[in-house]
């Protein structure tokens, strides 16, 4: 496919990420007004609020954007997000017929505050990326066992917290927590050593479910994609994750992208998982190409100074799709809500530099990565901004994300001042 021209001029330009093949979804707000839900479109965005109040868009005998969130549009399901995308394409395609009611309920880019896109429901993550857990394996148990015997078989994961999910720009302080460390012969209760970013991307379910639910059918009920960093405190899990698993060392922050590329727009992108090693079990083996071939990078700046890209990598390094990853949780009966946000677990590619978390770039701390500042880095220090970028390439277009960026704070220096 190629670029979709529109009367927007900005959403014609090669670089940007919100041509109209995109139209991404997100929550924004002006000076002192209310936070609404926005369509991305060039360096503009349309008020949906607006759009449907006067008549522009009508989907429903209901309001479905009278909330500053998009879980009222999920709700409807997969005919009417495709009503949707298709009457906007329609209003900003480049001879659209109404481009006299639009062009007033276009509101600029630089002018908003952006929001969270949707209400979490429940939030999964995944540890689904072959060379992200090879890597961590080997450093901890040594090459030969560096993958548990389940981990070609099951996309496996963990519960997290829908509760600490915040929206890009939001600040990360860094938490304190009990550590065992060789500096110490015991436990200690201090503030988090050995903090870290994960490169992710989270899947966003559209479509409720209550029962197990075949991979098709899972794809069909992802509603789209944000860039998303899962920050870990490595020590806090070392002692912790034993024998259940990672708890307190996940549960500071988990950052999304404030605009949702839906699903519809990546569909020219894409791509087969990696080729299997073992044969999957049948429900959860691939029916088509199941992931998306999607550039991503990591750029890291200390306080006051410019940023350094530390990992470039891409969405095609998962071993299991988001997809898999659903049906699998949805095996146990366990029901699936609306707004459930799931994580893809780090990405990582093979080599060093496509590695999608300090742990794997400076091997546990054992070789220090150097940033074009000159600054060293194991892992991140009070004042660095980690900002998450992605995009698909399609021929004179991209299919962009924005950006996710986060910047750490000190830890307090008592957790329990009142």
């Amino acid at each position: 496919m190629t670029l979709l021209k529109s009367w927007v001029d900005s959403a014609n330009n090669a670089d940007t990420d919100f041509p109209l093949n995109n139209l991404p979804y997100g929550v924004f707000s002006v000076t002192d007004g209310d936070a609404r839900c926005g369509v991305a479109i060039g360096d503009m965005i349309l008020d949906m609020y607006a759009a449907e109040e006067q008549g522009v868009i009508d989907l429903t005998d209901e309001p479905l954007f009278d909330v500053p969130f998009w879980n009222e549009l999920m709700e409807q399901g997969p005919a009417v997000w495709a009503a949707l995308r298709a009457r906007l394409t329609d209003l900003l395609a480049e001879n659209a017929t109404e481009r006299g009611l639009v062009e007033p309920l276009l509101v600029p880019m630089a002018d908003a505050t952006l929001h969270m896109p949707l209400v979490v429901s429940e939030f999964t993550d995944f540890y689904a990326g072959r060379h992200h857990a090879t890597n961590v394996g080997t450093m901890f148990r040594g090459a030969e066992n560096a993958l548990p015997p389940n981990w070609l078989h099951i996309p496996i994961g963990y519960n997290g917290r829908a509760s600490s999910v915040v929206v890009s720009g939001t600040d990360v302080r860094r938490p304190w927590g009990q550590l065992k460390s060789p500096d110490h012969d015991k436990p200690a209760f201090l503030p988090c050593r050995r903090f870290d970013l994960e490169l992710e991307l989270g899947a966003i379910v559209g479509m409720a479910s209550d029962g197990p639910i075949s991979v098709d059918e899972a794809d069909a009920a992802i509603f789209g994609y944000v860039l998303l960093n899962d920050w870990s405190a490595r020590d806090i899990q070392a002692w912790e994750y034993q024998p259940l698993g990672p708890f307190q060392a996940k549960a500071t922050a988990t950052s999304v992208s404030p605009w949702i590329v839906t699903k519809a727009a990546l569909e020219p992108f894409r791509t087969n998982t990696p080729e299997r090693e073992f044969e999957l079990l049948d429900h959860l083996k691939d029916t088509r190409p199941m992931l998306y071939d999607i550039d991503l990078s990591v750029t890291l700046a200390p306080a006051g100074k410019k940023a350094s890209t530390i990992a470039e990598t891409n969405y095609n390094q998962m071993y299991y799709s988001a997809a898999q990853q659903l049906a699998h949780h949805s095996t146990s009966g366990c029901p699936m809500n609306v707004g459930d946000l799931l994580g893809s677990g780090t990405i990582s590619g093979p080599t060093k530099p496509e590695r999608g978390s300090l742990l794997e770039l400076s091997w546990g701390g054992k070789e220090p990565l150097t940033l074009d500042t000159g600054d060293t880095r194991t892992f991140l220090e009070d004042g660095d901004t980690l900002t998450l970028a992605g995009h698909a390439a399609g021929t004179g277009y991209r299919i962009g994300f924005g950006t996710c960026t986060g910047t750490i704070l000190p830890a307090l220096s008592d957790p329990y001042a009142r």
